[in-house]
């Protein structure tokens, strides 16, 4: 009797790449989504696309090889599915199944995807992530809680000051003179957006006002930071590799305009950035320190990008965090490897990781929900209980 050749786990592991969504990025996102999956589609695991349209719902992206395929975000060619309990079913038919899911990777830039949403939905269905968790997304989509995380941990950062679109619209007067006292120039963020969608430096307040204008048709809170014209932007990327934070090269950008602006960074017209940037070796260690500190803090897994400023003033030079990324541009890939081919085994790496287990956790069942005292509607009126 001829036994049966057994596979290697590679050969038997699904992927799901998920991409788009309800974001001002999905469409940088579908850019990354569908590099990842072409370049997954060479690697020893089965990948399957799964595009988020903006409208809502999940679709199985079979077959989708080039990024003009979502140009129209019509999809019909598409099937609708979902997520049931680790896998992938159609929409229309959830007792059939289209794949397990074994690990899944998110491409999802900005809004409801690298908020933490699509993290925390892969662990209620059971699903090994090889992005980072939910907390850490949801505290590093915000600008200012990224900022207040950043200073606990003593990571300098610069100079801002947060403001609500509702006072904005209530409190205008007292809104700009805080800016007065603050000092021009003011950048101006949206809180919760990337790709600089949205950024503006204002120089005086009739500036600023078309800054919150524009910040508050895009998001609910804006930033208003400090703007530093003698600055170099910095960027460096980190994964985990079971017990060691691996680095990538740290890059240096070359923005023409006052801000690195989306249409520099997507469309052209930006000096080629240079890795690796010209640095000290302690500043370069200073760099990675800072990042080495928020990856371990918030508990981070799969790769981040964080980008810095290096200022020059009356105080000296400065190196201040500027944000971190939890679903960089292409997953950052160029800065672990300049081919396709180390940018794959990368990509392999980060999913390998996703599938390590994590530490199984007791759920306490107390048995309260046996007690009489609770039972019937009655039982539900009998005051407060202390949790």
């Amino acid at each position: 009797m001829k036994k049966k050749k057994e596979k290697g786990r590679a050969g038997r592991v699904n992927v799901a790449v998920f991409f788009g969504g309800r974001s001002n990025e999905r469409e940088i996102s579908v850019i990354t989504g569908m590099y990842c999956t072409n370049l997954l589609r060479g690697s020893p695991f089965r990948v399957f696309p799964v595009w988020l349209p903006a409208s809502g719902g999940m679709k199985y992206a079979k077959g989708a090889r080039s990024v003009a395929e979502f140009a129209e975000e019509k999809g019909e060619a598409f099937v609708s599915v979902a997520l049931s309990r680790g896998a992938l079913v159609r929409a229309d038919n959830p007792k059939k199944t289209v794949a397990r899911i074994d690990c899944a990777l998110n491409c999802c830039h900005g809004g409801m995807g690298e908020d933490g949403t699509l993290s925390a939905l892969f662990a209620w269905h059971g699903i090994a992530n090889a992005s980072p968790p939910m907390p850490a997304s949801a505290v590093f989509m915000d600008k200012a809680l990224t900022k207040i995380a950043a200073k606990g941990l003593g990571i300098p950062v610069a100079r801002s000051f947060f403001v609500e679109g509702k006072r904005w619209e209530e409190n205008r007067a007292e809104v700009l003179a805080e800016a007065a006292e603050f000092g021009y120039p003011i950048v101006v963020k949206p809180l919760r957006l990337g790709s600089s969608i949205g950024v503006s430096v204002a120089r005086d307040e009739a500036e600023l006002a078309s800054a919150f204008s524009l910040a508050f048709s895009l998001d609910g809170g804006a930033l208003a930071e400090e703007y530093f014209p003698d600055r170099r932007e910095l960027d460096c990327a980190a994964y985990r590799r079971k017990e060691e934070i691996v680095f990538s090269a740290i890059e240096e950008v070359f923005p023409r305009e006052s801000v690195f602006s989306f249409g520099e960074k997507y469309e052209g017209g930006i000096r080629a950035p240079q890795i690796p940037a010209e640095l000290s070796a302690e500043r370069e260690a200073e760099l990675r320190a800072c990042l080495s500190s928020l990856y371990s803090a918030f508990g981070l897994r799969g790769v981040v990008r964080a980008d810095f400023l290096l200022v020059r003033g009356r105080e000296g030079e400065r190196l201040l965090l500027s944000e971190l990324n939890t679903v960089p541009g292409s997953l950052a890939c160029h800065l672990f490897g300049r081919t396709l081919a180390e940018a794959r085994a990368f990509l392999i790496t980060l999913v390998e990781e996703g599938l390590r287990p994590e530490p199984a956790r007791e759920i306490v069942t107390t048995g309260i929900l046996g007690n009489p005292i609770f039972s019937g509607a009655k039982g539900c009126k009998n005051g407060g209980i202390p949790l």
